[in-house]
């Protein structure tokens, strides 16, 4: 049965609170999420909800779907599951403000394996599922700009409906007004023990040859080769993902509280979003540190874009993006509109490109999204035999690394950013992941070296 659904708003002043502060009083430990950015374009609005009306979780073909005190279980395609179940919910969004109400969470980088013919031979080390997510029919959002936070609810079109809707908003309202101090981030010390890799630096320098070798002999062009980072802590993960968004500020900040795992990240990348019909997707390849001022960034910027090996593995991974696109995309709408930039993040720079079309009226986000995953940035090209490749040489699965973080709106739009710069906080332990692409000309003290300069800024929010 279809639920037509109406947003109902209240706009407070919010020139005293931050998203942080409104997470703290709102949500608390509760399950719930926070979406943030700081990019200029993206950082507008963050995104607060707590106590989801509803869950799915799917890992390989079985599927949990919670409603309060009802839990329906199923068998099939996850993805399909998830379109099925958000089908029953239309809503009209009449606002500027971009998500309204929809599903949040995880998409994880074995989700592949529903629709393409890959082995699933390796550990499942961190157990969490495939796909996660929240549904959320009460949120705050927070204006950055103007300072204002607009208090969210979806609710029936009836006099009974905003009755609800008023109450509901009436809560939430309360609950933000109170003001419990919060501890400076920067006053933190976590406590963490036995920091460890499942790969040695040698053990990864062999892989990156393994790598060469099946490069040299035809099978792949690139293979993006990574590793895991494990600590002990018993650190509360927001105090972590509070630390993490001061030392690395990104375009995509996120905090998810499951219950049973949270998941906090930093995300550079955008993997694609989907706005009515235009679809945008963002490659990122070619890396280097930043500098100790303004000065070395312009020097190191200069030898980057200079680098044959990098800009090669760019344009490869920016025509595999404009293959994604192609297959979602009417014919004659993929354009690279952005080519080859230097970006520069708090750790590191990378070259940027921007590719957009306009989506064929049959697809929908869920379609769009299973074009582009995994993103070509995290995989390699062509992308299936890389995919192999990395069973083999990673003998874990990757879990949610690599894979997406980002919601499916009620409205039918998408967003969603590719999941590294990510820490997992699960059962006493979080787990950190960063990854190289290795090319036939790669030196493997170098690919290790890029691991270990893209995850410095999580282990910095652990230190």
């Amino acid at each position: 049965m279809m639920m037509e659904l109406k947003l109902y708003l209240k706009s407070l002043e919010g020139d005293t609170k931050t998203p942080i502060t409104l997470f703290k009083n709102y949500v608390g430990k509760e399950k719930g999420f926070l979406l943030e950015s700081r990019d200029e374009g993206k950082g507008r609005y963050s995104f607060i909800a707590r106590n989801p009306f509803a869950e799915l979780q799917g890992k390989g073909e079985g599927i949990i779907i919670r409603e309060g005190s009802q839990v329906t279980i199923k068998q099939g395609n996850i993805m399909e599951a998830v379109r099925a179940y958000m089908s029953k919910f239309t809503v009209k969004n009449h606002s500027s403000i971009p998500f309204i109400g929809g599903g949040v969470g995880t998409v994880g980088y074995d989700i592949v394996r529903q629709f393409e013919k890959l082995p699933s031979p390796n550990k499942d080390t961190i157990q969490v599922p495939d796909v996660h997510l929240m549904f959320a029919k009460e949120m705050i959002a927070y204006d950055h700009f103007h300072q204002q936070i607009f208090i969210m609810v979806l609710e029936e079109d009836t006099e009974d409906g905003e009755k609800r809707a008023e109450s509901k908003m009436k809560l939430i309202e309360e609950a933000i007004k109170k003001d419990e101090p919060l501890e400076p981030s920067a006053e933190f010390i976590p406590s963490f023990r036995n920091l460890t890799s499942n790969m040695t630096k040698e053990e990864y320098m062999q892989k990156v040859e393994k790598a060469k070798v099946y490069i040299k002999e035809g099978d792949i062009f690139q293979v993006v080769l990574s590793k895991r980072w494990i600590l002990e802590t018993d650190e509360d993960a927001f105090n972590l993902y509070r630390k993490l968004r001061r030392v690395n500020p990104s375009p995509y900040l996120f905090y998810l509280n499951f219950g049973e795992y949270q998941v906090a990240g930093s995300s550079p990348e955008m993997l694609v979003e989907l706005r009515k019909d235009k679809v945008y997707t963002c490659p990122i390849a070619g890396t280097r540190k930043r500098g100790k001022d303004e000065k070395e960034d312009e020097i190191l910027a200069e030898d980057l874009l200079s680098d044959e090996k990098e800009c090669a593995e760019h344009v490869m991974l920016v025509d595999l993006a404009r293959n994604d696109m192609g297959r979602i995309a009417e014919v004659d709408t993929v354009k690279v509109t952005e080519f080859m930039k230097v970006h520069y993040y708090s750790h590191v720079m990378h070259l940027v490109s921007l590719v957009e079309g306009i989506k064929k009226k049959e697809e929908d986000a869920f379609s769009v999204l299973q074009s582009f995953l995994p993103a070509g940035t995290l995989s390699g090209a062509p992308k299936i035999r890389a995919m192999e490749i990395i069973d083999e040489l990673e003998e874990e699965k990757r879990g949610i690394y690599g894979g997406a973080v980002g919601y499916f709106g009620f409205d039918g739009d998408m967003d969603m950013c590719i999941a590294i710069r990510t820490m997992v906080a699960k059962d006493g332990k979080v787990y950190m992941q960063a990854g190289a692409g290795i090319v036939a000309d790669s030196d493997p003290e170098k690919e290790n070296e890029e691991c270990e300069n893209k995850v410095k800024a999580l282990l910095m929010a652990v230190e």
